[in-house]
């Protein structure tokens, strides 16, 4: 008599590479990575579709029509300063040409000039006309373009997944863990490499669907040291009183900034004094790549752009965190390890190129130029490797399942609450640096306070993604102060 003995095994859910976010970057960094020949996820809190609708701040700066790129590269130290990573800045500087010619052989219809050339507008900062791209739609484009190919690619994508921490063992990663918002079930991914490429951490001085830095609080997390979070360089044309921002290229379309008075002014003058953005006599045959923006100036303020001016302020944008090296991996003890299979590209990520300030059109270029660098390095590492460590991976995907459990906290105060008390005393270090000790005390005790959920279903709650968010952001302006303390 034979007896046959059956053995249960638990299979998780494995891949080579992780790319968390949907932005240009991440998209970027997954059709690099699965180009390599590594099996390829990418994880994103959006809903299918949505990162399309993202506006642009400007379009994609790219030397085109010049001998070389070495004055698009002056330009970028210039404006950075001496924290700008001079090697850097020119190694994406010099790619900028390439990938524009890499999108238009993907199908991006770009602006063109009466020669053919891809349109270029001026912009602050820029010695040359050296903004490119598909006027108020360039991010859009862009991102439907990469959407298309990583579908070619049949690269695997979970939508509405909000990421809530790196697995690792001694500083190697194992995988991660994941809110599935549609389910309210928490899981778990085994991985060989991640990609950290997701949105900005804007939502400190607006609301967290603006940006609630996923990546950089994850890093976070996993006890890594960021740089440059003191940095914020400013969006001039972002209409008062709104989460409205009309892209800088408008500028060279006839749009003028204008003080009270009527005088002309300049972008940097938004910052101190009242202005206003004068559409008036924007150029008829370039309404056509502004069509959107100005219908929707005229949905959200009611005022007409032949007769009137538009109030407007500047809203900071935020460019990144995590220190990474040359081939797009995440560094410890000021870039001397890596954090073995971690790598970082757009907006979580420092390479140095911006510097402390911003040049427009090279946060789209540096996300892209990140993406294809992070994609390829994770992809060439993932391949040679192993899986390790599973057994890690499921427990931390119990403690993540408690640490959501704790955030219903009937005591606490609302998310509404919390995220205006936030925004408030990021809005007071943005204008009163010098008062960190005190700013610190106030989130403190707004820590101490915790969440009250006012929705306890357990699918479909958007409230308790909101918390997960303002929690993230909470995480980054503790390291903000932090930065700002040690100078």
């Amino acid at each position: 008599m034979f007896m046959t003995l059956l053995f249960l095994r638990v299979y998780m859910e494995s891949w080579e590479v992780v790319v968390i976010g949907g932005n240009p970057a991440a998209l970027r960094a997954a059709i690099a990575a699965a180009d390599g020949g590594a099996s390829t996820i990418l994880i994103d809190s959006a809903g299918i579709g949505s990162r399309q609708g993202n506006p642009s701040l400007s379009g994609l700066a790219a030397s085109v029509g010049e001998i070389d790129s070495s004055a698009h590269r002056e330009d970028t130290i210039f404006v950075g300063g001496e924290k700008t990573n001079k090697i850097s800045a020119a190694r994406v500087c010099g790619q900028a040409v390439s990938i524009v010619a890499e999108l238009e052989r993907w199908g991006l219809v770009f602006r063109r000039d009466e020669e053919g050339l891809p349109y270029r507008s001026n912009a602050p900062g820029h010695s040359k006309a050296r903004l490119t791209g598909c006027g108020e739609a360039t991010v859009r484009e862009i991102t439907r373009v990469l959407e298309e190919q990583t579908i070619k690619r049949k690269i695997t994508r979970k939508y509405d997944c909000q990421a809530l921490s790196i697995v690792s063992d001694n500083h190697q990663v194992s995988g991660l863990t994941y809110l599935d918002i549609i389910s309210g079930e928490v899981h778990s991914i085994q991985a060989k490499s991640i990609i950290l490429a997701t949105e900005g951490y804007e939502g400190l001085w607006q609301s967290p669907a603006e940006g609630s830095g996923t990546g950089l609080a994850l890093a976070i997390k996993s006890h890594i040291s960021l740089n440059g979070m003191n940095n914020f360089p400013t969006h001039p044309l972002t209409i008062k009183g709104t989460n409205m921002h009309i892209p800088i290229d408008i500028l060279d379309s006839g749009g003028q900034i204008r003080k009270p008075n009527g005088d002309n002014a300049q972008p940097s003058d938004v910052i101190e004094e009242n202005c206003v953005l004068d559409l008036r006599k924007i150029n008829q045959e370039e309404k056509v790549w502004y069509n959107n923006t100005l219908l929707n100036i005229k949905n959200r303020t009611n005022l007409d752009i032949k007769n009137d001016v538009i109030p407007i302020s500047s809203s900071i944008v935020t460019t990144g965190g995590i220190p990474v090296d040359s081939e797009g991996r995440v560094t410890l003890n000021e870039g001397e390890l890596w954090f073995t299979g971690l790598y970082a590209a757009g907006q979580s990520s420092n390479n140095g190129m911006h510097g402390s300030g911003l040049l427009p059109g090279n946060m789209l270029l540096n996300g892209l130029f990140s993406g294809q660098i992070a994609g390829s390095s994770a992809s060439s590492w993932a391949i040679k490797e192993n899986f390790s460590n599973s057994s890690l991976v499921k427990m931390e995907e119990q403690k993540s399942l408690n640490k959501i459990n704790k955030i219903h906290n009937p005591k606490g105060e609302t998310v509404g609450q919390i995220s205006t008390t936030l925004k408030s005393l990021s809005n007071h270090l943005f204008n009163e640096p010098e008062q960190t000790s005190s700013i610190s005390k106030s989130l403190e005790e707004l820590q101490k306070n915790g969440f009250r959920l006012t929705d306890t279903s357990k699918a479909m709650n958007t409230e308790l993604l909101t918390a997960i968010q303002i929690y993230h952001l909470i995480l980054i302006l503790e390291k903000i102060l932090l930065e700002e303390k040690e100078g």
